[in-house]
């Protein structure tokens, strides 16, 4: 069965399993068009440099996380002194993070090597990404140039370098540029030549999914023709450690344990990914290669939840529904859901009981919906988050199989400790091949 029949990652459903139908345009952009996925390019922690590095990462059930890294002007000292309270410190010790992170060729892409030294390092992945992906897409990037291709990306600002006035070696100028999230976007769109939409979006751990619903949108409608989307976190400072560290929403152990017992709060990560689209008509028309299909997205907040920062189950619920709606599918033709899943004791049962509530009627004890989460490898990737998991559902085992990987840090009994989730969903504890029965969709 060819791979573009494979329904798309973190999907959603309606609640009475009825199909909507839509008015098509008369301008032959169909607003429910399938968007394929053409290319994918990544840096993720574990040694992942391509999409098959982090299949076989996952595939052989591999843990990302490591020691805090050296070579990044850290004062582990401080971070880990006696007190975990007192200024500057941490009760994290461990996290994920990308290797050789530093290095890059700015002649490459015609930048000097000031202007680089100067560049958020996140700049510098979605650069080298974007390239590749498009290059696994069958597409010469550099015969872009003038298009309308478009780049949505999902970055938010990680303390990169000394602040602007405080610079005393010249670097004020490019650092304006290097160190503005917006110039993400806009750094691609430069460098290819791209005249398309090009934004920068901050929506915290959502942020690579909401660029790809826009760059979705943008296809159906027309506002462009070809898109790059997803999202880059490089962890430049260890604020992140020290400021929810105060909150206590970090695991201890840097690793995230998703639906787990066990669970202690997410592992801080970094990555970056990035996906080529195209409406699926056109990809068929230029013999691009289909990777996958996204056939809905949907967009929605949690508004008045318990507190600032948790997540609300009737919001989730909704906006599953209504990407089932834009998807033209049922909840019964959805087998996998690749959750958020970040191992926090108030997020996953709340997550859970959502599936629970959105998915349980149309799964039974014979055929589970499989849920499982790549945080439980490579941790939170925070604004990459959501791309990392989207490439799930791009990759095979060379056999015409789809393979999912297993959910590490979990054992069987937990899901009580958590929520009971019925006969809802089966969490992978154990690579599976071939588990999923692969229907043509309409």
């Amino acid at each position: 069965m060819a791979t573009e029949d494979w329904p798309p990652a973190q999907s959603g459903g309606t609640a009475n399993g009825h199909r909507e139908t839509r008015r098509q345009p008369a301008d032959g952009h169909q607003p429910s068009e399938p968007i394929a996925i053409l290319g994918i390019g990544c840096r993720f922690p574990g040694g992942v440099n391509s999409p098959d590095d982090l299949w076989q990462l996952l595939s052989e059930e591999r843990d990302a996380v490591s020691d805090f890294p050296t070579d990044r002007g850290w004062n582990l000292d401080a971070l880990f002194g006696p007190d975990p309270e007192a200024p500057g410190a941490t009760y994290v010790h461990a996290g994920a993070f990308v290797d050789n992170v530093g290095d890059f060729d700015p002649a490459f892409f015609g930048i000097g090597p000031r202007e680089a030294q100067a560049m958020d390092p996140q700049q510098r992945l979605l650069l080298e990404v974007t390239w590749e992906a498009l290059e696994r897409a069958m597409i010469d990037p550099t015969s872009l140039h003038g298009s309308d291709t478009g780049v949505f990306v999902g970055v938010g600002g990680q303390e990169y370098g000394p602040r602007i006035y405080d610079d005393t070696e010249g670097f004020a100028g490019y650092l304006t540029t290097g160190t503005t999230t917006s110039v993400a976007s806009g750094r691609v769109a430069y460098t290819l030549g791209l005249q398309g939409p090009a934004l920068t979006v901050d929506t915290a751990c959502s942020s690579s999914l909401v660029a790809v619903h826009l760059a979705v949108r943008s296809l159906r409608s027309g506002e462009c023709e070809l898109a790059v989307a997803g999202g880059a976190t490089v962890v430049c400072s260890p604020s992140i450690y020290v400021g929810l560290g105060r909150q206590g929403a970090l695991s201890a152990d840097g690793r995230s344990k998703p639906f787990a017992a066990a669970a202690d709060g997410f592992g801080v990560a970094e990555g970056a990914g990035v996906l080529v689209l195209a409406r699926l008509s056109r990809a068929r028309t230029l013999g691009y290669p289909v990777l996958a299909l996204i056939r809905g997205s949907a967009l929605g907040q949690d508004g008045a939840s318990n507190v600032l920062t948790a997540p609300s189950g009737p919001a989730q619920q909704r906006v599953i529904r209504q990407a089932l709606v834009d998807a033209d599918l049922t909840a019964g033709d959805v087998d996998v859901v690749e959750a958020h899943g970040t191992g926090t004791r108030v997020g996953d049962p709340i997550e859970a009981k959502a599936l629970q509530a959105t998915y349980g009627k149309a799964h039974s004890s014979t055929r589970p919906l499989l849920v499982g989460s790549v945080k439980s490898n490579i941790g939170h990737a925070q604004y990459a988050a959501g791309v990392a998991g989207s490439k799930l559902g791009t990759q095979g085992d060379g056999n015409d199989r789809r393979v999912l990987g297993a959910v590490r840090h979990f054992d069987t009994d937990d899901v009580a400790a958590v929520v009971h989730l019925t006969i809802v969903e089966d969490v992978l504890h154990e690579a599976r091949p071939g588990i999923i029965r692969l229907r043509r969709r309409r």
